[in-house]
């Protein structure tokens, strides 16, 4: 499969009505039709996973809305959906917990068509009643009150649905984010042998020579010798984080030929550098470039109990903030998935009780202080996003499930 920009998966139609008034009959079927003919001239849906727990969530859910203590304190009635919004944000706006999308997208089960899809232009509205709420999808109420309806097609595709996260930070990580169980992972890999002119390093548009099995590959990453990563707690290596170089694409594979003197002479195979993280060199090795999974790419809790340390900042940084990514010593054995939401949790500091004569060594409790988003998972280490945060981010702190 060739690597294309897939649609990101997000929770979405929430039905249709304005803010803390009802449709009359005729009026919600003809909003219901005028959504069903925009997603007819957009095309087919898209089939993005809904799981059992999120059904079960948004049916429970959509019995009643949910409790206005569950809103955010400065919820808005309405908001128009932006361009570059993302369903961790309108979340945002309107619940303690933006993770907690099964019930924004519950919230109005009966009227949902396709739960994935929230465009540009929509407007949101909070409907309260009885201690309840309800997100909607309607038109503002005009200065009588009353809602005027006017046929619309949407303009655009399926592919102009919001992410559920802010996929523009991610999107180099699915390349360079490469966590290998074994040191020699990539002394089988294919080589860069020889540089253009004898260059010692290389930078983009030049050429680089590479010996090895390519099959039908055509675009490449290049990596140089993996580092390990310890968990913070038991010292334990638990992989090896390849440093990432930059991305170069295959133009003459290799051959065998015959040298002047009528010896067998190799012919290495011609790539050219597309892009750069650092200067690539002789001996540096290649990995395909991987397909895109944005299948499931949404956030949700884990499926059990779990908790776990922060084992690294990606990119040798002492310390990370908001939307920064960090490595986690915990994977799929341990029960992490990808669109994983976690709570961050700063460590307590050791300190002395100066109130005491003989001052005592004391930890102090470790504090909240933001949520994380699981986006690749290893067997024992997975990669996340910080997507708050009250304080730097350092090795050792630690996550829990939300």
């Amino acid at each position: 499969m060739s690597e294309r920009s897939l649609p990101p998966g997000l929770a979405g139609v929430l039905g249709c009505g304005p803010a803390r008034r009802r449709y009359a009959p005729v009026a919600r079927a003809a909003v219901l039709a005028l959504f069903a003919l925009g997603a007819a001239q957009a095309g087919a849906e898209p089939n993005f996973p809904v799981t059992p727990q999120q059904k079960a969530t948004a049916q429970k859910v959509a019995e009643a809305g949910v409790p206005l203590s569950e809103l955010s304190p400065n919820a808005p009635d309405s908001y128009t959906v932006k361009r570059g919004d993302t369903l961790w944000d309108i979340a945002t706006l309107f619940l303690k917990s933006p993770w907690r999308w099964p019930e924004l997208w519950g919230m109005n089960l009966q009227q949902i068509r396709n739960p994935h899809l929230i465009f540009p232009g929509q407007v949101l509205f909070l409907d309260k009643r009885n201690g309840r709420a309800v997100l909607r999808v309607g038109q503002p109420l005009g200065a009588s009150g009353d809602v005027k309806l006017t046929p619309r097609v949407r303009e655009g595709s399926l592919y102009d649905a919001i992410a559920a996260v802010p996929m523009h930070l991610l999107e180099s990580f699915f390349n360079e984010a490469v966590i290998l169980e074994d040191s020699q992972q990539l002394l089988t890999a294919p080589r860069v042998v020889a540089t253009q002119e004898g260059r010692v390093m290389l930078s983009r548009g030049e050429t680089a020579y590479v010996r090895g099995e390519l099959g039908n590959v055509r675009d490449w990453r290049l990596f140089r010798e993996p580092r390990p990563l310890r968990d913070p707690a038991t010292k334990e290596v638990l992989g090896y984080e390849a440093q990432y170089v930059g991305t170069l694409s295959l133009q003459r594979e290799g051959a065998e030929g015959t040298g002047a003197d009528g010896k067998p002479l190799i012919i290495p195979s011609t790539f050219t550098v597309n892009s750069i993280r650092q200067e690539a060199s002789v001996g540096d090795r290649l990995a395909p470039v991987p397909v895109r999974e944005f299948d499931s790419l949404v956030p949700h809790p884990p499926a059990q109990p779990i908790s776990g340390a922060i084992a690294s900042i990606y990119g040798d940084a002492l310390a990370a903030g908001q939307h920064q990514i960090v490595a986690l010593n915990r994977g799929t054995r341990d029960g992490l998935a990808r669109g994983n939401v976690l709570a961050l949790w700063r460590d307590g500091r050791v300190v002395r009780d100066m109130t005491q004569p003989d001052r005592p060594q004391m930890k102090l409790p470790d504090e909240r202080q933001g949520l994380l988003f699981v986006f690749r998972v290893f067997d024992r280490m997975s990669y996340a996003l910080i997507m708050n945060t009250q304080d730097a981010v350092k090795v050792g702190d630690r996550f829990t499930q939300p």
